[in-house]
């Protein structure tokens, strides 16, 4: 068999394997481990071999120490209570509007993804958080689920990001840059499902009524009890794309702030500082075994030469860059059905990145086509938290909501994801949106 029909077998048998419920991260190692053993001849030498490198390979790598330190600060933001400042926050401001309190959750939610890293984590903290208000004030349980579902996905979409991150470490990119690209796509990912829920209120106001207003002296004191979370994110952005502080270092920084407003701010006490850390080394577990899985497989990928038959095909084949890209945009529609989005980073980026490389899109460089593949392939990702059957942020918020109907929230979601193809069409017509903030940073 060639190497890209051994690969086509490989990506079977772990999809064969996901349907039965093997974890991800053991699918994927067996499928990768079957598949050395058929390239090297049927001899289990070869993968013992390798196997004895291969975890020390990965989990010495110096550059993974920002995933757990990440981890942590978003558990520490989680159960020091800093996600109800944030929600208290933007409706004080906005909440007195029609449909206000919602767009308040999904600007909260943007916020609270500013400091967690984590879709799932938005989700559900932020889904505490906001839900009763929601109901407090009457709002329809679709529209109430599917703004928090959706605002949810901006965990990972607003910097900083584990995809992105593991990204960078796949690809060799600078995460300060990945960061700093995402900021924009983020901020119109926040202000277009704000829009949906104005247009959604505008045209069935009852879905979405006008919460109470907020006096001033209330709004200046919400105001000022956010601006240490807004300078945890200054330090670890900022910090890390002007060269004041490696990854590593800003993610400690933001974890120890984060730590400190959680203890100060009265939100945890030492029950929540053992749960985060003891939720922190759950996550990093469960993404080092991912990775370690993706590591089987990808070894044996290179040795099959699939990714580089199939780029070679892709250029060969006369296809428009942008129809390409395109199909591998919808690939990850389809894979976001089936797995999760760390899962989908792990798989598909050793196979498309080479391909996207080998491409001309704009004229851009090498180094501007790999930060905005990121960004899209972050967007696409993101769209499987909440679209069928998986869509895990709209289980997490009906497991909340538990007087709404699974498919109320499913139905809920359904103008965020239009929403959601809209802006991934415009990014991907129009890259400098997704790289304005590089160039214009890099340039200084």
């Amino acid at each position: 068999m060639s190497g890209l029909s051994v690969g086509m077998v490989m990506f079977a048998g772990l999809l064969a394997l996901m349907v039965v419920r093997v974890p991800i991260g053991v699918a994927m190692f067996a499928a990768g481990a079957a598949g050395y053993v058929y390239l090297t001849g049927g001899n289990t030498l070869p993968l013992l071999s390798s196997l004895k490198m291969l975890s020390y390979a990965r989990l010495s790598n110096y550059d993974l120490v920002v995933i757990p330190l990440f981890l942590l600060m978003g558990q520490f933001a989680t159960h020091g209570g800093l996600s109800r400042g944030l929600f208290r926050f933007v409706n004080a401001f906005i909440g007195h509007r029609r449909g206000g309190v919602a767009m308040a959750a999904v600007g909260a939610c943007a916020g609270f993804g500013a400091i967690c890293g984590s879709s799932l984590a938005t989700a559900a903290t932020m889904g505490q958080v906001a839900l009763p208000e929601l109901r407090r004030y009457g709002y329809a349980g679709s529209l109430a689920t599917g703004a928090l579902a959706a605002g949810g996905t901006l965990g990972i979409m607003i910097p900083p990001s584990v995809p992105l991150i593991i990204y960078a470490i796949l690809t060799q990119e600078s995460i300060g840059k990945l960061f700093m690209a995402a900021v924009i796509p983020g901020i119109l990912a926040m202000l277009g499902y704000m829009l949906v829920i104005q247009i959604i209120v505008h045209r069935k106001p009852e879905m979405g009524p006008a919460g109470a207003r907020v006096p001033w002296p209330e709004r200046i004191r919400a105001l000022l009890g956010v601006g240490p979370v807004l300078m945890v994110f200054i330090v670890v952005i900022v910090g890390i794309y002007a060269g004041w502080a490696t990854p590593t270092e800003a993610a400690a920084i933001g974890a120890a702030a984060c730590g400190i407003l959680g203890v100060v701010t009265g939100g945890m006490r030492m029950k929540g500082l053992i749960d985060s850390v003891v939720d922190m080394a759950q996550a990093t577990a469960m993404i080092y075994l991912v990775l370690l899985g993706a590591d089987m497989l990808n070894a044996a990928l290179a040795l099959s030469q699939m990714p580089a038959e199939l780029a070679h095909w892709v250029q060969g084949s006369g296809l428009s860059p942008l129809l390409v890209m395109v199909m591998i945009l919808l690939i990850y529609i389809f894979l976001g059905c089936v797995m999760d989005s760390l899962a989908m980073i792990l798989l598909t980026i050793p196979i498309f990145y080479p391909v996207v490389m080998g491409l001309d899109f704009f004229g851009m460089s090498q180094d501007d086509k790999s930060v905005w593949f990121g960004i899209l392939a972050l967007m696409v990702v993101e769209i499987g938290l909440i679209h069928p059957p998986v869509g895990m942020n709209v289980y997490i918020i009906n497991r909340l909501a538990k007087n709404v109907p699974l498919i109320e929230t499913f139905k809920g979601v359904v103008p965020f994801l239009t929403m959601d193809f809209l802006r991934i069409t415009v990014m991907v017509l129009f890259p400098g949106i997704t790289l304005y903030l590089v160039r214009t940073f890099g340039a200084m």
